[in-house]
């Protein structure tokens, strides 16, 4: 089965905030099976433009993702970055 994967492409505004959010919402990811691939680190733009951080969150399925970033407990957690970060937002089937 293919794993899926929630990648997100992130501006952070208000610093403070993003780290409550980074706190609460990682729990709620890993109760789903989720585990970080990337979070943060280096990167740099080789076209195009794009958002300053990125993450990329694996979990054991397509709907296992869709499951954490469903989940209510996740959603209202999920306000907070709405509120202190420009974000987009993808889930992603894998390859297999």
């Amino acid at each position: 089965m293919p794993k899926g994967y929630i990648i997100g492409h992130i501006t952070v505004t208000d610093p403070e905030a993003y780290r409550e959010y980074i706190e609460r919402d990682t729990p709620i990811l890993e109760s789903h099976g989720g585990r970080f691939v990337v979070r943060g680190g280096r990167s740099e733009v080789a076209e195009g433009t794009a958002h300053d951080r990125h993450v990329v969150i694996e979990f054991p399925s397509y709907e296992a993702a869709r499951a954490a970033y469903e989940d209510p407990a996740y959603q209202a957690v999920a306000d907070i970055r709405r509120s202190s970060a420009d974000s987009v937002i993808i889930l992603v089937e894998g390859t297999g």
